[in-house]
This record gives structure tokens, C-alpha cells and sequence, in this order.
């Protein structure tokens, strides 16, 4: 026969929850006040304008301010019928996903080759050094980082148009050459995020055990073996989550560094959804179109790291539930 809960009993039960949660609030109360302000940010920006995802269903006119959210004349799905139907789509989708995937080609295996090679240096001084040169251009925007490729890349007074000519070449527009202006997307990217991306990967590669590198090093292994069989396999943990966070991420594209550095010489291989987004929704005045746009790249998004994290537990790693 089944067990019958009595009332009595599930209340007692409730109490001791409610006990119990409010002793951990009290216990733990310096570590909440230090997160509530991280709670104020994703609630005050991240969960209440999601009210205005109806906007990417209305035709919404921002003159009528908030209340214009609620009154707006109902269109359904025809924002997104035009985005689909629009001949920039293509385009926009094709520069979007090339770009994504060459930064995970390329971009994204390189914090974890330098956080290997920094962890092989023996002077911790130099480890030091190299850290502090590495990350320091994160801290830099991408307003500067780009205002110094742009003068970097200048075909009449920068380095590279001197050099061009010194060796008898004549020196081109770089920037707005549709041959290198991706390469220059991946290179620049990586150099500003390669020191602060590895930083992760260095305090994992410090949580692994050192008596494994012992034992490894008793039976004769080399730093390459160690590399391979030991620092790899232990960082699997972290590389996957980085994976799935970077695949979901995969039609949100750097606005800042495109916006800063493209030219209308160059939408035919730079034009992404971000730039659309700015061109349609702020200087077209579009809202309800950018809102439709950034609701199929959030939907895609969501779409990518599920499929993603089934994915990593399928091959044995861990996700990120």
C-alpha cells in the first residue's frame, strides 16, 4: 500500500526547507550582497527588456515610446518573411557563419596553445612578462585597436605602404581589399584576446595534479607526451564548455571591431546580422525589423548550445548541465 503524506507532516517538512534556506541566506549573506548587483544588472537589462520582443511582431513606431509596445498594430510574422525574403539575407547569413568559423578555426584554439606554452616556462619572471604583454590589448577598444590598424594598414602614411615601397610593391587599400579584410578580422582579434582568453585555461592547467607530471616523468615522458597525454585530456572539462559557449555565439558577431573597421568597399564579405541590425533598426529607423532579427539570432543561438552541450555529453565530456 502507498505511504499517505499527512498534512501535519508535509507542513513540518515545508518548515524545515524554509529553516534551512534561511539559514543558508544568513550564512552565506556577504557572498549575496556581492552577487546582488551582478542580479540588479541581468534583471534591470537582460530579463525585463525581453517585454520587448513583442516589438519584433508590430509594427511598432518608437515615438509612442513604451506604451507604443502594447498599441502597436499587429503584423505576425511578416518582419521575418521580409528578413528571409530580403536579398541582403544571404549575404549577411554567408559573411556571418565564414567569419564565425574561421575565429573558431583559428581564434579559438589559440588562448590554449599560449596557456601551454606559458605553463612550460621555467623563469616565472618571464612567465610573468609574457602573461602581462599578452592581455594587456583586452583592455584597449575596439575604437583604438582599430584606429591603430587603420593607421597600421594606411595605404599613403603607414608602415606597411613604406615598407611596400621600399621593396618596390605598390602599396594597396588593404582595408578595403574583400581578399584580406576577413584575415584581418581573425589576426587583429586574436591579438587582443589571446593573453585574456588563456588566462582561463591557466588556472585550470594549475588545478591538475603535479604527482601525475611526476609519475609521467618517472616513466620516461617527454614535455610533448606530457602535453598530449596529461595537460590536454585534463583541460577537455574547460575546452568544451569554452566550445559550446563559442558555438552558441555563432550569429553574434564583434559589432564593435566590424562597425569600426569595414567600408561600403567591403559589405560584400563584412556585412553580418549586427551590422544590418544597426543599419535597418537605427539609421533606417526599422525597430520592429531589428527586433525580428534579433530574436531569430537569439533563437539560433539557443538552438546551438543545446544541440551542442547533447553533443559534449555524448562524447563523454561534461556540459554545462
Amino acid at each position: 500500500m502507498e505511504r499517505v503524506m499527512s498534512p501535519i507532516s508535509s507542513e513540518k517538512k515545508t518548515a524545515g526547507r524554509l529553516a534551512k534556506t534561511k539559514n543558508m541566506l544568513y550564512e552565506y549573506r556577504y557572498l549575496h550582497l556581492m552577487m546582488l548587483p551582478a542580479l540588479v544588472f541581468f534583471v534591470l537589462f537582460r530579463y525585463l527588456p525581453m517585454y520587448g520582443i513583442m516589438i519584433a511582431f508590430t509594427r511598432y513606431d518608437p515615438i509612442g515610446g513604451f506604451w507604443g509596445i502594447i498599441t502597436a498594430e499587429w503584423v505576425g510574422l511578416d518582419h521575418f518573411r521580409r528578413l528571409f525574403d530580403s536579398i541582403f539575407f544571404t549575404r549577411i547569413l554567408r559573411n556571418t557563419l565564414l567569419i564565425s568559423m574561421y575565429r573558431l578555426v583559428f581564434a579559438f584554439p589559440m588562448p590554449i596553445i599560449l596557456a601551454i606554452l606559458i605553463n612550460e616556462v621555467v623563469s616565472v619572471r618571464f612567465k610573468r612578462a609574457v602573461q602581462t604583454i599578452t592581455y594587456m590589448p583586452f583592455f584597449l577598444s575596439w575604437v583604438v585597436v582599430s584606429g591603430m590598424i587603420i593607421v597600421l594598414l594606411s595605404p599613403t602614411s603607414g608602415p606597411v605602404a613604406a615598407i611596400s615601397q621600399e621593396l618596390g610593391l605598390q602599396p594597396t587599400a588593404i582595408l578595403s581589399d574583400r581578399r584580406f579584410f576577413r584575415s584581418i578580422l581573425v589576426i587583429s582579434d586574436i591579438w587582443r584576446s589571446i593573453g585574456f582568453g588563456s588566462i582561463i585555461y591557466l588556472a585550470a592547467i594549475t588545478g591538475i595534479d603535479q604527482e601525475i607530471y611526476e609519475a609521467a616523468t618517472v616513466d620516461g615522458a617527454t614535455r610533448i607526451q606530457k602535453i598530449f597525454r596529461i595537460t590536454l585530456p585534463q583541460l577537455g572539462f574547460v575546452i568544451s564548455i569554452m566550445l559550446i559557449l563559442s558555438l552558441g555565439r555563432i550569429l553574434n558577431e564583434n559589432f564593435e571591431q566590424i562597425i569600426n573597421l569595414y567600408s561600403p568597399a567591403v559589405y560584400e564579405v563584412a556585412d553580418v546580422f549586427e551590422t544590418y541590425v544597426f543599419r535597418t533598426g537605427v539609421l533606417g529607423r526599422q525597430h520592429s525589423m531589428a527586433a525580428a532579427v534579433g530574436l531569430f539570432q537569439s533563437t539560433v543561438s539557443l538552438v546551438m548550445i543545446l544541440f551542442c552541450n547533447r553533443a559534449a555529453r555524448m562524447l563523454g565530456y561534461e556540459g554545462l548541465w
